[in-house]
């Protein structure tokens, strides 16, 4: 393999590392919703499951923070310890119980549908914020602001749009699908959307906030593990005060799908999505992050057809293809953006060396001036 070669391959290795790390997220957050819907179904109380989850993220992620970030580790000061606690409160606590409470009332096919509007309430924070650059006029910031839209409505398609049912050589043998289901008497869909549509809010609030506590507090292991221990204190509290007097919600047997949600839930949505999304958001800022959360239909819709053989229909596949195409607008978008802005950084550069250039020439002719006198 010739030098050039190494180059171009280590080049495109570095540029889609982002694109398969939010890809990888995804992969992990498909089995989440469908593993604490059955922990849940079981009697867990989502106020303990939020609890468990993240002290066992706290647990697992604070001894690599200890390890590899003891030297680069800043200063706790009065501003990041308060951010930080305001982390642990708007998606540990405040979303993850929203969230688990809103799937109680529903299935986890709609919960995990109705998350699908959390690329653009975090869109439209970040543009507030200004973590987003975005202006109307240039064609990459049209192709963002559409791409969220069509991914959005792409994600609806899939969830509302039936059609016929498609027949794969791998799901004829099977005519049954396999569903969530919920008692008849605990299903609300109106409470549970009101539930998972503040958690969304919560959640949005919390990448955004994330981006900038990144930005004084760079170390994202200790981060994560500091987000996960103040969640699961203030979690720990709220469930004291809402449980009192029912101390059998914070039992837990070995081996039961309360412990394994518990722990999968924790490793992967809390410890490594927190991590692997701060050091995402340095590279492509929070909006970039959340706007592949539609392909999490996707992947549940492929894995379903092939791991349970449920039946695939019209409707979903036009979604997920909508989604596809919304997700490359997007992509193309921020991708020119960041191109765009690298060209006006090294610009202005230019111009400020040119600025100091007609300085530096006067001050070493006075300097020349001086030493032949």
């Amino acid at each position: 393999m010739s030098t050039s070669t190494k180059e171009c391959l280590i080049k495109f290795l570095k540029e889609a590392k982002p694109y398969l790390a939010v890809i990888f997220l995804q992969f992990g957050y498909a089995g989440s919703a469908i593993i604490a819907k059955s922990a849940l179904n079981h009697g867990m109380s989502h106020y303990t499951f939020a609890v468990y989850r993240n002290a066992f993220a706290a647990v697992v992620f604070a001894p690599f923070a200890a390890l590899f970030e003891r030297k680069i580790r800043p200063k706790m000061t009065f501003s990041i310890f308060w951010k930080i606690m305001l982390l642990g409160l708007l998606e540990p606590v405040i979303d993850q119980n929203l969230y688990y409470a809103g799937m109680k009332f529903t299935t986890a096919t709609f919960a995990t549908a109705m998350c699908n509007v959390l690329p653009a309430i975090t869109f439209l924070l970040a543009w507030i914020l200004r973590l987003e650059n975005v202006n109307i006029w240039k064609i990459h910031s049209q192709a963002k602001i559409v791409g969220t839209i069509i991914t959005l409505g792409g994600a609806m398609v899939m969830t509302l749009v039936g059609g016929p049912t498609i027949g794969l050589p791998w799901t004829k043998h099977s005519s049954t699908a396999t569903t969530s289901v919920a008692s008849p008497t605990e299903l609300n869909p109106v409470k549970g959307a009101l539930f998972i549509l503040v958690g969304c809010f919560c959640w949005a609030c919390f990448y955004n906030l994330q981006m900038i506590t990144l930005k004084a507090y760079p170390a994202g292991l200790s981060l994560t593990s500091l987000i996960c221990m103040a969640g699961a204190l203030q979690g720990t509290a709220l469930t004291l005060v809402v449980e009192r007097g029912n101390s059998a919600v914070w039992s837990i047997q070995w081996g039961s799908s309360k412990l394994i949600a518990s722990v999968y839930c924790g490793i992967v949505n809390s410890g490594i999505g927190y991590y692997v999304s701060g050091l995402i958001m340095n590279v492509k800022g929070p909006v970039f992050v959340t706007a592949f959360n539609p392909l999490n239909m996707v992947i549940v819709a492929i894995l379903g057809s092939f791991i349970l053989s449920e039946q695939l229909n019209l409707g979903r596949v036009v979604g997920a293809a909508v989604i596809v195409i919304g997700l490359y607008l997007v992509i193309w978008g921020t991708t020119k953006e960041q191109k765009s802005s690298k060209i006006l950084s090294t610009n202005e550069e230019v111009e400020q060396v040119d600025k100091e250039l007609p300085e530096i020439k006067s001050s070493n002719q006075a300097v020349m001036g001086d030493e032949s006198v």
